[in-house]
């Protein structure tokens, strides 16, 4: 791990080479979209540097990867799946990092829907309940761990609509089509509190924390572009840009 630090120090100082400047394939969980199009953009204005950003569930592209997806860097959702490919050889060793810790929320685009302490959920009025795949999506696995803790999950599960990923999860409360859902903090946030409709932010006791985690994959082994990323990613820029959608560090 000391190696691996001295190294992305020392490619630090050559970040700003135009000479150099490169491109770095980035697979990203969906509830970091916002804030990574926004470091991505500082990245590529601060070191020459591009991301090809590419958004969806932590567990569809842990299978892209494996069918030889050439993503060179993972920013996950989970600390799971870039621990499995760092053991089984998918992932230089000793890259990973967690870059944010997320949150979960109850949100509905209808402003007083839900109440400040998610009572909404044992009331039940309400058709349809959106949440993300949880066999794919770890946002998605968090919901169904917060029904269980409130011994709500059978008498809610009728009433789930499953996105393909916390965006699609997102969308489906957006447009009206499920009146409530488990999303990502970061979707809904804006200048430090939920932009519209009404929520509740899942109290962390009935969740275990979501650490997400970024890891060097093979492909991007040794490449300037993505050892860059992964040092801009610790910036104060980045870290500042990141907690401003909610997270924790």
């Amino acid at each position: 791990m000391q190696r691996f630090k001295g190294l992305l120090a020392m490619f630090a100082l050559a970040l700003a080479s135009p000479a150099r400047a490169g491109e770095v394939r980035v697979a990203v969980a969906s509830n970091f979209t916002a804030p990574m199009e926004a470091i991505a953009a500082a990245f590529e204005r601060e070191t020459g540097h591009k991301a090809l950003l590419s958004f969806g569930a932590t567990g569809k592209f842990y299978a892209q990867i494996k069918n030889g997806a050439p993503f060179e860097l993972l920013l996950a959702a989970d600390a799971t799946t870039p621990a499995k490919l760092e053991q089984e050889g998918a992932a230089v060793a000793g890259t990973r990092f967690t870059y944010a810790v997320g949150k979960l929320v109850l949100w509905s685009a209808q402003p007083g829907f839900i109440d400040a302490q998610g009572e909404v959920l044992r009331k039940g009025n309400f058709k349809h309940l959106a949440l993300a795949n949880p066999k794919t999506a770890p946002y998605g696995a968090a919901a169904i761990e917060v029904l269980s803790q409130l011994k709500l999950l059978d008498a809610l599960a009728p009433k789930f609509v499953q996105g393909e990923n916390i965006t699609q999860t997102y969308q489906f409360v957006a447009s009206g089509n499920a009146q409530l859902g488990f999303v990502a903090l970061s979707q809904v946030l804006e200048g430090g509190k939920v932009a519209e409709g009404s929520a509740w932010v899942v109290a962390q006791h009935l969740y275990q924390p979501l650490r997400q985690d970024a890891v060097v994959l093979t492909a991007g082994k040794g490449k300037l572009a993505t050892l860059a990323l992964m040092v801009f990613l610790k910036s104060k820029k980045a870290q500042e840009e990141i907690l401003s959608y909610g997270y924790t560090l």
